[in-house]
């Protein structure tokens, strides 16, 4: 309840819960938040197994948490605080819940075969950008480390300068050794929480400047649109480029 007013909230979109008192305020992923008059008890039962008690006041969503330090370090970035000095046992729970939550994911729905997803990307095979599906790889404390290209349009054997046949079922890092970390956040948070993100970066990988929109796709997927930079044109006599204001910014962070 809110305002003595219904609100429906899909769970899976639920970073955390703090209590304030009496009022319960949820953090959504995109970046709202929603006050409700309950209590940590029946949010914690509505919420379901999905989600750790960190704090008398604190309940996060175990997908959402990046790393147990000092902070808790969610997947957007924010710090919570914990009970540090129950942090084995909440540590123990979050991994285990985590490895829950990924072996539930089901493979059942994704295409079984190259051809099967050619088939079901048909409609991307001669569009003038390159797309990928690709499959998160987690490791054994269920944090996304690579992911698997699945599926690749001609535009983007382009792209990243490999053929195709070398890049399907070839993970992202067995490819790239020096691979960028940001891109595997941003990846992650669109395949496992259905996030639609837009990042605009160079990629040491290819020494290209990128626009990427991750969306959701199949279960522990997500599907990338990625648009060279350079490629891109803007009007003469309007703002400076998108791509010569990142320039600008990459040579300020190497200076």
């Amino acid at each position: 309840m809110s305002n003595r007013s219904e609100v429906n909230i899909d769970k899976g979109r639920i970073l955390y819960v703090e209590m304030h008192r009496n009022v319960a305020e949820i953090h959504l992923y995109n970046g709202n938040v929603v006050p409700t008059r309950n209590t940590m008890d029946k949010i914690s039962a509505q919420l379901g197994d999905n989600f750790v008690k960190v704090h008398r006041s604190l309940l996060v969503s175990v997908m959402a948490i990046h790393e147990v330090g000092d902070y808790l370090i969610l997947i957007n970035g924010e710090k919570l605080d914990y009970v540090k000095r129950k942090r084995k046992e909440i540590c123990s729970e979050i991994e285990s819940k985590q490895k829950a939550m990924i072996g539930a994911f089901s493979k059942q729905e994704c295409p079984a075969t190259y051809e099967e997803y050619r088939k079901h990307y048909s409609g991307f095979e001669s569009m003038p950008f390159a797309f990928a599906d690709i499959e998160m790889v987690f490791d054994d404390k269920s944090h996304a480390v690579d992911w698997i290209f699945r599926y690749g349009n001609r535009e983007l054997g382009k792209l990243e300068k490999f053929p195709l046949e070398k890049l399907i079922n070839s993970s992202f890092g067995s490819l790239f050794p020096n691979m960028d970390s940001k891109w595997l956040r941003n990846y992650e948070r669109s395949a496992i929480f259905g996030d639609i993100i837009e990042t605009m970066d160079y990629s040491p990988e290819i020494d290209t400047f990128l626009l990427v929109i991750s969306v959701p796709t199949f279960t522990g997927h997500c599907g990338c649109f990625l648009f060279d930079l350079n490629e891109i044109k803007h009007v003469e006599g309007s703002e400076e480029g998108i791509l010569e204001r990142l320039k600008k910014g990459q040579k300020l962070i190497h200076e």
